[in-house]
């Protein structure tokens, strides 16, 4: 499917894939017809750059089953769609932020997307079993997200999923929910591989910040 011709100045390029700016007109008539997003996945966070760069760097496996958490716009999956030709399943809490990932998925030439409207803590241990990566940015911004995100790591890890990468600013929660991780899963019955790192992105995204990625039974 060929992508769709936008002024070049409502849109830019990120990471391979073309971006719709607050300006452009399609992004105005959504966020007037869905108003403002109840969680914050109104806008492309920072710490997605820190993301894709980290995957650019540390791929997953191409053709894998993928859940984005916590999408907003959507952009962390549509790239593994359009570099490792992952299966992508798109969750959030909030509903009125699938319309935006519709319209990038369209604009890059993407399937339509599979979206969940749900919370972490609504995500089912058979939707955890099938799928093989987890990922997503600026996810752990409250303090009460933390539980509930290392309730969905256990379960993630007991499911069967082989990987799960996030990224984040730096704020106390999710240093709270890595740290965490890092005691939890070195130590866990079937060996796990667990990295907790600052990442810098070079120009042109200039960004800064730090990414959990467990590679879980790494037996296996």
């Amino acid at each position: 499917m060929p992508k769709e011709n936008v002024s070049e100045k409502n849109q830019f390029e990120f990471f391979g894939l073309q971006v719709l700016k607050s300006s452009h007109k399609d992004i105005r008539r959504l966020r007037r017809e869905q108003g403002v997003a109840e969680l914050h996945g109104n806008k492309l966070w920072k710490s997605t750059s820190v993301l894709l760069d980290y995957l650019s760097e540390s791929p997953v496996e191409q053709n894998k089953t993928l859940l984005e958490l916590g999408c907003g716009w959507g952009l962390a999956g549509l790239f593994c769609e359009q570099e490792f030709q992952s299966q992508c399943s798109f969750l959030d809490a909030d509903a009125s932020v699938f319309p935006f990932l519709d319209l990038h998925a369209k604009l890059n030439g993407l399937q339509q997307p599979h979206t969940l409207a749900k919370r972490f803590e609504e995500i089912s241990d058979s939707e955890l079993e099938n799928h093989s990566v987890l990922i997503g940015a600026d996810i752990c911004f409250w303090d009460e997200m933390a539980e509930p995100l290392s309730e969905l790591l256990l379960r993630a890890y007991e499911q069967g999923v082989e990987r799960v990468i996030l990224s984040d600013p730096g704020r106390p929660p999710f240093r709270e929910l890595a740290e965490w991780a890092v005691t939890t899963f070195n130590e866990a019955p079937s060996p796990c591989e667990v990295i907790y790192t600052d990442w810098d992105v070079p120009e042109p995204h200039n960004q800064w910040g730090l990414v959990l990625d467990i590679r879980f039974d790494i037996e296996n």
